[in-house]
């Protein structure tokens, strides 16, 4: 098994004589002062980068680093440089330290003679298959850059979606929460503060006010073991759905069927299905497997289940658009737009058009339902603490009946 990489920090001087400082990765000390031997580096100082307090600086790779990175690696392959120095020089310059050892490692694995797609398949869970699927085609067919052109594109668009569907549940949950525990501080603090001032008025108290004070109560002798009671049914559900796929299958069928949200998501899921079967068609991936790509970028049960049926019977000689129109969740206008892509030679181009119109309804709900929930969300706001401020003060209003 291969010795991981490790970072190491250097100063030293360049070929002209200039002082240059850096970090490079390499799986020893010796290593590291070869690789700067080879760059031109005369090193005079070359150590072992030390973790800093809380790991700052080595954060977490993410989606969307991966996605930046794939469009790096197109536009200097694209202009002429070698992809052992795209990658050098992409590690040198990124904050992430995570992101430089990562990138290092994969240097080296290219520099040892290895394919690039053999050297990301042993990171997946930073390059899926479809990801190593389609930098071994563009290494098979020679057109690396045209590849990674494609899958930057892809990337992007996929981090895009991504972030609208996110920027459709963010808000509604957030200002939810903002509401929960502005009624939670009230009804344990506030509320009996007040409870204390009415006992003294020696009158019976309107019946609403009564109600609100024994939601108080309620929430002051009971609500830590609430509390705690949701957090754990939370934690189940959340090891649940991670282990079991039935339970998954589940929710992704309930969810479709959500107002408003449900629609969102079916369009966002035929986004990226026609996206990704767009992309690998595109690359020269034949179309069984560019449909079992495709299944598990879905994103959901129901468009999984339903794109695997379509590659079986497109395996068996069926037409793609008569596949789709069987399995009764594609709208009308996606088959024909795909029938037409077959008739005319076309399916990628067509693909790519269905997957740029549904991405644009994507956006257009999502700003649609963040415009309608905004005056919703204020009403219920209002109605809930206004209705505690409203409870709080009616004895005081009724005080000249208290004899």
């Amino acid at each position: 098994m291969a010795k991981a990489a490790t970072v190491y920090t250097w100063q030293g001087k360049d070929k002209r004589g200039g002082s240059r400082k850096g970090e490079i990765s390499a799986t020893s000390l010796a290593e590291a002062k070869n690789l700067l031997r080879r760059q031109g580096i005369s090193a005079n100082k070359v150590k072992k980068l030390s973790t800093p307090l809380f790991g700052r600086g080595n954060e977490k790779i993410t989606a969307a680093d991966i996605s930046v990175i794939s469009r790096q690696i197109a536009t200097m392959l694209t202009a002429g440089v070698t992809l052992i120095q795209a990658l050098e020089m992409i590690a040198q310059g990124h904050a992430k330290r995570s992101m430089r050892k990562l990138l290092g490692e994969i240097t080296d694995e290219v520099k040892a003679g290895n394919p690039l797609s053999t050297a990301l398949r042993k990171h997946p869970d930073y390059f899926d298959d479809l990801y190593c699927d389609l930098v071994h085609t563009g290494e098979q067919s020679g057109a690396l850059e045209t590849i990674y052109d494609r899958i930057a594109t892809y990337k992007e668009k996929a981090e895009a979606l991504k972030s609208k569907i996110k920027k459709a549940m963010f808000y509604p949950i957030a200002v939810l929460v903002v509401a929960f525990i502005v009624t939670t501080i009230l009804l344990i603090f506030v509320v009996p503060q007040f409870e204390e001032i009415f006992s003294s008025f020696g009158a019976e108290l309107p019946a609403f006010t009564q109600f609100v004070l024994a939601i108080s109560a309620f929430v002051q002798n009971y609500g830590v073991f609430i509390g705690i009671g949701a957090g754990i049914a939370g934690f189940l559900f959340m090891r649940a759905h991670k282990r079991s796929q039935k339970l998954r299958d589940s929710v992704d069928k309930q969810v479709l069927k959500a107002p408003v949200v449900g629609e969102i998501l079916k369009k966002a899921s035929i986004a990226r299905f026609t996206r990704t079967l767009s992309t690998t068609f595109a690359a020269g991936v034949p179309l069984i497997g560019a449909l079992e790509s495709a299944a598990g970028a879905s994103g959901n049960a129901v468009y999984r289940d339903a794109i695997l049926f379509i590659r079986n019977e497109v395996a068996g000689g069926m037409q793609m658009n008569t596949a789709m129109r069987a399995t009764n969740v594609f709208p009308d206008m996606v088959t024909q737009m795909i029938a037409i892509g077959e008739e005319s030679g076309a399916v990628d181009e067509m693909l790519a058009k269905i997957a740029t119109i549904y991405e644009a309804e994507v956006d257009d709900m999502v700003d649609g339902l963040t415009s309608l929930l905004e005056p919703m969300i204020m009403a219920v706001l209002g109605v809930v603490i206004g209705g505690l401020i409203v409870a709080m003060y009616l004895p005081i209003f009724q005080m000249g009946n208290v004899v």
